[in-house]
């Protein structure tokens, strides 16, 4: 057993840019990415192993042939895999969305709702999101903006700058702003409904389709109570600052930066996985070691056992 080096699923959406080709080493023909599927079992885009013995298999196909125990225990409960990580580069606008909590994405969609947290990477001066509402609104009074075009007068918007950390529940409105380069911690999901996208076209030249019933039935129409942060404090662990971003029954997420070495266990209950964001060094286990780097994405079965980092870099280090 081994960590596995992960090669993403890529999306060129046409909000997208170009940074996660040129400065995150994403190897394609694209024009441009908007998003990396860092870690994913969805089926409209499968992590595929990089490198090694078990080289151009699917993360899914890697379970089946060593059995689910290598996601670990915590995840046994889940129908699917419970987690998806990307990184999103939005040179524009995304759309104004919502997304359905469990129990409605399972009966309308046939998969999990979409819970998720954003991690600021790097944001443009001046760059702003859209995290929830800026008052109380009624269901005809959402509805109506929507008709109006004037959804964007109650949005409440947030500046964001490197390091920021929004946890975003299902109902929640939301929209990335152009100029901000996002690590998204998620639920297995790609249900999202769209209320508002600026009048853009799709590659077929129309606009591109609107999802308000299904926004209506799901959407939170009061402000949130949770403010933008990580939701631990940072923490010296041997060679690094140990910070906990967010938690949820889908997934526990830390941000690592790591000034030396450092050592942690992934034991029976859980699979863990490392992104790098900045810098360089090395993963040693029982059996091996190799370098890592920014654009780096690695999964580590569970049961693996003891590992190490050293060096210089910034990780997020998530699991279930």
């Amino acid at each position: 057993m081994e960590p596995l080096k992960l090669k993403a699923p890529l999306k060129d959406y046409l909000w997208g840019g170009h940074r996660l080709k040129q400065e995150y080493g994403k190897e394609t023909d694209l024009e441009k990415v908007a998003e990396s599927w860092e870690l994913s079992c969805h089926k409209d885009g499968m992590s595929v192993i990089a490198d090694g013995p078990c080289a151009g298999l699917t993360l899914p196909e890697y379970a089946e042939r060593y059995g689910k125990s290598v996601f670990g225990s915590h995840c046994a409960p889940f129908r699917d895999f419970p987690m998806l990580i990307k990184l999103i580069d939005a040179e524009q606008n995304l759309s104004v969305q919502v997304h359905p909590d469990n129990d409605y994405a399972l009966r309308v969609e046939g998969e999990y709702g979409k819970t998720e947290m954003w991690v600021v990477v790097d944001a443009r001066e001046g760059a702003s999101l859209i995290y929830g509402v800026n008052r109380t609104l009624t269901r005809e009074e959402f509805a109506s903006r929507i008709q109006n075009n004037t959804l964007l007068e109650v949005c409440s918007y947030v500046p964001v700058h490197p390091g920021d950390v929004f946890f975003i529940e299902a109902g929640t409105l939301h929209a990335i702003g152009a100029g901000i380069l996002i690590a998204e911690i998620q639920q297995n999901s790609n249900s999202t409904y769209r209320v508002y996208d600026y009048g853009r076209l799709g590659a077929d030249g129309k606009p591109r389709q609107l999802h308000i019933e299904k926004a209506l039935d799901v959407i939170r129409l009061s402000p949130l109570m949770r403010k933008p942060g990580p939701e631990g404090q940072p923490e010296q662990v041997e060679g690094a600052v140990r910070t906990l971003l967010g938690s949820s029954a889908y997934f526990t997420a830390y941000r690592l930066e790591v000034d030396g070495a450092v050592s942690f266990e992934a034991g029976e209950e859980s699979f863990h996985s490392l992104l790098v964001l900045q810098g360089e060094g090395t993963l040693a286990w029982n059996g091996g070691s190799r370098s890592v780097r920014k654009g780096d994405s690695f999964f580590l079965p569970a049961g693996l056992g003891v590992y190490r980092l050293e060096g210089r870099f910034t990780a997020i280090q998530s699991m279930v």
